[in-house]
């Protein structure tokens, strides 16, 4: 199956931003459109912002003119320049194609507390 390793979150402070990466371990051209998605404590995972391989992006409303999602098909990665991160933007965030497989990576811990 493909690898999905993501890096990139940490601990900040709201108003803050983070750049988060993704490696996928295959083609990113070949699988099509990414997405990053997030799973906050107690909640679901939900999609937060995704990609086409022309570079067309959508984002979830919480998001929108805050986060930009980018994507390098020659180093097969995706990104998430997030930016006036909020407390409710604390979460565990993935990247996978969209739609998902049933499978995901390890994600990255993004946590926003004053």
């Amino acid at each position: 199956q493909v690898q999905l390793v993501e890096s990139g979150g940490g601990l900040v402070q709201p108003g803050e931003s983070l750049k988060l990466s993704c490696v996928v371990s295959e083609s990113i051209f070949e699988i099509g459109v990414m997405g990053w998605y997030r799973q906050a404590p107690g909640s679901e995972r939900e999609l937060v912002a995704k990609i086409s391989t022309g570079h067309l992006t959508d984002y979830a409303d919480s998001v929108r003119g805050r986060f930009i999602i980018s994507r390098d098909s020659a180093k097969n990665a995706i990104y998430l320049r997030m930016r006036n991160l909020q407390v409710e933007d604390t979460a565990v965030y993935y990247c996978n194609k969209f739609p998902a497989w049933d499978y995901w990576g390890q994600g990255t811990q993004v946590t926003v507390s004053s």
